[in-house]
């Protein structure tokens, strides 16, 4: 029988392709493209996708995470630290045991804790907020100038000829 975690663990796997082929699919100059002057632009979607998977890993390690409002570094920067921190967290989700799993963890923001609740349910909430952001930027890639890679399915951009 398969556990939550070793499912987690299962998604990650098969999702950090899918990340990385969109994330490699925006063009470098123009990250400021935002569709609305009320929607994040390019770079502070891939900047908080990293953002938060960096957090990710210090929950699964320290059970602690906090937010922080850093630059963004660029665009190549935030794929090399999404990816790096992809393999981390998988590695240190791998490394928990069933306790680690379920124990409590603190989120700070500002240096104030604003929630606690078992790892597991940070985890996921994250793993479904990045999947969310991830669709963001597909419906950006067009108007960049860019093509929609293959996500779940077949893309109208990477059709066989």
């Amino acid at each position: 029988m398969t556990t939550l975690r070793e499912f987690y663990l299962e998604r990650r796997r098969a999702e950090l392709p899918v990340f990385m082929k969109v994330l490699r699919a925006l063009p470098a100059d123009k990250m400021d493209y935002k569709p609305h002057e009320r929607s994040p632009s390019a770079e502070q979607l891939v900047w908080t996708l990293t953002w938060e998977l960096s957090t990710c890993v210090t929950v699964a390690r320290e059970h602690r995470g906090e937010w922080r409002s850093d630059p963004a570094p660029p665009l190549g920067e935030m794929i090399a630290m999404f990816e790096r921190s992809s393999n981390e967290l998988i590695e240190s989700v791998a490394a928990m045991d069933d306790a680690a799993w379920d124990a409590p963890a603190k989120f700070y923001y500002t240096g104030k804790m604003v929630s606690e609740q078992p790892a597991s349910a940070f985890l996921w909430m994250v793993h479904f907020d990045s999947i969310h952001h991830r669709g963001q930027l597909t419906t950006y890639l067009r108007p960049m100038g860019s093509k929609v890679p293959a996500i779940y399915g077949p893309s109208a951009d990477e059709r066989p000829s």
